[in-house]
């Protein structure tokens, strides 16, 4: 089982770099995304490489068909309205706040198989998709948050 690496660990904070295209086929990728699926189950709708240790541009989303990998994921379009939602995330325990995100998002990326995916995401999932991005970027929800709502232990 993989450690979710919590804030205010600096690795959550690095710029992922991108994944090479000959490497999403090779057995310890394949198991690194497979590693990546079990840590989020029971715990999360996404996860991001950088929450794991792993200075890459690798996320999983739980959508509607299960938990998929999204390899050097990129959002290309978002819809101009925004919409106000409670947000946590697994690197910053017991925290939640009101984040405003896209309402929709188009993303691109390459799937487990290396193949070229482009999709549009509504709803839950378009804030999974943004959430999830941010990581690669360095960038968590406790950034973007309106207002917290609650804080474990204060």
């Amino acid at each position: 089982m993989i450690d979710i690496i919590t804030n205010p660990n600096p690795i959550l904070r690095q710029v992922s770099e991108p994944v090479d295209s000959a490497e999403i086929l090779r057995p310890d990728f394949q198991k690194l995304i497979d590693e990546m699926i079990e840590a989020m189950k029971d715990k999360g709708v996404g996860l991001a490489a950088p929450q794991i240790g792993i200075n890459k541009r690798l996320i999983i989303v739980q959508t509607k068909t299960g938990p998929e990998a999204f390899i050097n994921p990129k959002i290309f379009s978002t819809s101009l309205l925004k919409h106000e939602g409670e947000e946590g995330c697994l690197s910053v325990p017991g925290v939640w706040g009101m984040v405003k995100r896209f309402k929709k998002v188009k993303v691109k990326a390459l799937n487990r198989k290396g193949e070229k995916v482009m999709l549009t995401a509504t709803g839950l999932e378009s804030v999974i998709f943004q959430h999830e991005i941010d990581h690669l970027d360095g960038v968590l929800f406790i950034d973007k948050v309106e207002r917290l709502l609650k804080i474990e232990g204060m």
